[in-house]
């Protein structure tokens, strides 16, 4: 049976939620399924076509990241092999081909209310905020920095969840007012950890991780775990080390040849940034398919299971 991209799962178990990527499925009171769809959104919009193989290369990047780097904080991972979870979830027996590549069966959590986000380079809103007022969510940075300059030591900078529009940067005081001292040292001390074993292992391939946002959550019986996805390029900027230059912005490993299609659309007047989407071309989607493989590629020095 060959599938094709995948816009929207429709499995036999009740849905939890529905994101503007995945879909997460309730197994039993300890577990949930999460499946990647091949949906992509820019400007907090989602686009009608589907990426091939975006899902996939998610999950496994997640995955791969989950199995490597599991020592510096325990996670939420269990497998995300298809045909193992089908044994472990039978009504999904017929599901197996739909799966592959794409679901990763995980721990059930209560997430934390924060994005931890960790920066290693002036980058995004990072550098938009700087590059006004000199300061990170309110709080003064060296001066003199230039757009894509290294952050040592790595700063922790969360940021609020947004069900909608952008997340907000905040302060690490204000998490600390929201969840407590202890929990927010532990947040910034993993996120910190996971941060620099990535990043000295992405470097080894040739790849600097600029920044990255981590996801955290509660099981039932109150441990601490890493959840969602793992150093992706969704949740990542990936820039190729050989052609980093500070004082500009840099080439990056994730839906780059989308976001400069749709920023020439807004500079022509074509579309204003709000839904529909506009139409995609097939080149386009190629380039952005084509990018994130190359990032799977690199960061794990192997070719995507699931893709020819």
């Amino acid at each position: 049976m060959t599938v094709g991209p995948m816009v929207e799962s429709k499995l036999p178990l009740p849905l939890l939620r529905k994101g503007k990527v995945r879909e997460v499925y309730d197994v039993d009171e300890a577990t949930v399924l999460l499946v990647a769809s091949d949906r992509i959104s820019a400007f907090d919009v989602v686009m009608n076509e589907p990426i091939p193989h975006k899902g996939a290369v998610l999950t496994q990047m997640s995955a791969y990241w989950f199995r490597t780097i599991a020592s510096i904080a325990p996670n939420h991972y269990l497998t995300a092999d298809s045909r193992e979870i089908c044994q472990e979830v039978p009504a999904l027996a017929d599901y197996e081909a739909l799966l592959a590549g794409r679901a990763m069966l995980a721990k059930r959590t209560t997430p934390v209310a924060f994005e931890c986000v960790v920066r290693g380079y002036l980058s995004g809103s990072a550098w938009k905020e700087y590059s006004a007022s000199g300061t990170l969510a309110g709080e003064p940075l060296p001066s003199g920095l230039e757009q894509s300059d290294k952050l040592d030591p790595p700063i922790f900078s969360p940021a609020t969840k947004a069900e909608t529009g952008h997340d907000e940067n905040v302060t690490i005081d204000h998490v600390s007012n929201a969840l407590g001292p202890e929990l927010t040292e532990t947040l910034q001390s993993r996120s910190l950890a996971l941060y620099l074993a990535g990043r000295e292992r992405a470097a080894a391939n040739g790849i600097i991780i600029a920044d990255t946002k981590f996801e955290f959550g509660h099981t039932h019986d109150g441990e601490l775990l890493v959840i969602d996805e793992l150093l992706t390029p969704d949740s990542s900027r990936f820039w190729p080390a050989d052609d980093y230059r500070p004082g500009r912005s840099q080439v990056s490993f994730d839906k780059q040849p989308l976001r400069d299609y749709l920023d020439e659309l807004r500079q022509a007047g074509k579309w204003d940034a709000t839904p529909p989407p506009p139409t995609l071309s097939a080149e386009i989607v190629q380039a952005t398919s084509d990018r994130y493989l190359d990032a799977y590629q690199r960061v794990t020095g192997q070719s995507l299971p699931t893709a020819p």
